[in-house]
């Protein structure tokens, strides 16, 4: 096992590569698409498009990089996924066709699957063994920052210079700080799982039991409505009659409510069982979106039910990372949690069109709250049995 010191090396490690890797992979495409279409020509649903089939690609990607990381542990994953991440981005900013624009994203779909989230989620669950609430919490706290730090990082550069040169820089700083950090901060011994956990079954038994095929419904379900929320909540409060900057900002708020939603997780980790905890994440999340799309106002009461909402999409973040360990413990964490992030990260993907979609199908947006309010109740009520009698 590693010391102390080799614990926090980890963490921290973990903490500036994730943060590197989300800001560079995921946050600076939204600042810098617009950009994009306007000098190449593609359409904004082409650039969209192609950062989409990334996390398509990511979340296939994700099931077999789960395997190598309950084989040989997060270092050479983690590493592998960021050497890989730099042509990927170069290719990117370099693209003289739109074709080769999506394959770029294709490739950095593979590579965001070994470094984002799910690999590191893995790392500390393994390293830190009981612990692991802790460290899951510290890294998802940190790592929410991304998006702080890495837009007006992009915009600036961008405004500087051109959306191409920008995502060249974004590479250097891609390979600079996240290679050599993986390669050389998470070396160490790989622990065998605890051998309380060997009465558990095979992984193979588990992926095909009851309760694991209800958690992945659940999970991709409350993937979706979360994030479909987050797309389509600024139109929505736009329509309700705020103004675009005050819609902006009851967003921005919700960010600081998932800090304090992970904050809270720890005394929720200790005060619930596995299944009270993943109902009431699941069902609060109902009552928010439910509450944002049916409230007319004032101001005051959808801005603090927007923080409600983000609250339980910071919580919902550290309830998927658990799920797993929760149940069946960290022996085969890698794998389960590759085939548990699949089918929710592609419901990610998804959900920025097929919420416009909705909107515009059912009318407006406050019945395609209502009916995202019914998705997350309905993952709610697949939770209650994706708990194996063991773990309840």
């Amino acid at each position: 096992m590693l010391s102390e010191a080799g614990l926090r090396r980890v963490l921290v490690v973990l903490c500036i590569t994730e943060v590197t890797s989300w800001g560079v992979l995921y946050y600076a495409l939204p600042v810098l698409a617009p950009g994009i279409a306007a000098d190449t020509g593609w359409s904004i649903s082409t650039v969209t498009g192609a950062f989409s089939l990334g996390l398509v690609v990511s979340a296939v990607a994700g099931v077999p990089a789960g395997r190598w990381l309950d084989r040989w542990g997060p270092r050479p994953v983690m590493t592998g996924g960021s050497v890989l991440a730099v042509p990927a981005v170069v290719g990117i900013a370099t693209a003289p066709t739109a074709a080769w624009f999506v394959a770029s994203w294709a490739l950095a779909g593979v590579a965001m699957a070994g470094v984002l989230y799910q690999p590191a989620f893995a790392a500390l669950t393994r390293w830190w063994g009981p612990r692991r609430v802790a460290a899951l919490t510290g890294l998802t706290l940190v790592a929410g920052f991304a998006s702080t730090i890495f837009a007006p990082v992009t915009a600036a550069l961008a405004e500087a210079s051109d959306w191409r040169r920008t995502y060249l820089v974004l590479a250097v700083v891609l390979g600079v700080v996240t290679i050599p950090a993986h390669l050389f901060g998470l070396r160490g011994r790989w622990p065998e799982p605890p051998a309380a956990e060997e009465h558990h079954a095979g992984p193979g038994a588990i992926a095909r039991s009851r309760p694991f095929v209800l958690l992945v419904v659940a999970i991709g379900l409350g993937s979706f409505a979360s994030f479909a929320v987050v797309v389509n909540q600024v139109p929505l409060l736009v329509e309700r009659g705020l103004s675009t900057t005050t819609a902006a900002w009851a967003l921005g708020l919700g960010g600081a409510g998932q800090v304090l939603g992970r904050l809270g997780y720890r005394l929720l980790d200790r005060t619930t069982g596995v299944r009270t905890r993943g109902v009431a994440v699941l069902a609060t999340t109902a009552a928010a979106t439910a509450l944002l799309g049916a409230l007319p106002g004032p101001t005051a009461a959808l801005v603090a039910v927007a923080v409600l909402a983000g609250a339980a999409r910071g919580v919902f973040t550290l309830l998927q990372a658990t799920a797993i360990s929760d149940r069946w413990g960290s022996a085969h964490y890698g794998r389960l949690g590759g085939l548990l992030t699949a089918p929710a990260m592609v419901a990610t993907a998804l959900s920025p069109w097929a919420g416009a979609l909705l909107a515009t199908a059912l009318g407006g947006y406050p019945p395609l709250f209502a009916l995202l309010a019914v998705v997350a109740a309905a993952a709610a009520v697949l939770a209650a049995g994706s708990v194996p009698r063991a773990a309840a």
